[in-house]
């Protein structure tokens, strides 16, 4: 079995889609834990800027911002949950 810490990144999980196509992937190779911080991270921010949206009503530049984050922050948690199954089997 795989120690956690060995764990990394397989860089297949696209982000952020236009037109049918990823304009995004998340980088190989990257620590397990490094990279769910970093989700950890855009979340957080996502979060607060979907609170500062529902408040803002001359923009929706939050609401975008928010969006973009929760897309790159949810395929570092796709990648990650990915690659906790392949150690699984």
């Amino acid at each position: 079995m795989t120690e956690h810490s060995e764990l990394k990144t397989i860089g297949l999980t696209p982000a952020l889609h236009y037109a049918d196509q990823a304009l995004f992937h998340v980088a190989r190779d990257v620590p397990l834990s490094d990279a769910l911080s970093m989700a950890s991270d855009f979340l957080h921010l996502a979060k607060l800027l979907s609170e500062d949206a529902s408040y803002a009503r001359d923009s929706d530049r939050h609401a975008w911002a928010a969006h973009y984050l929760m897309g790159m922050g949810k395929a570092l948690v796709d990648d990650a949950v990915k690659v906790l199954g392949q150690d699984r089997g």
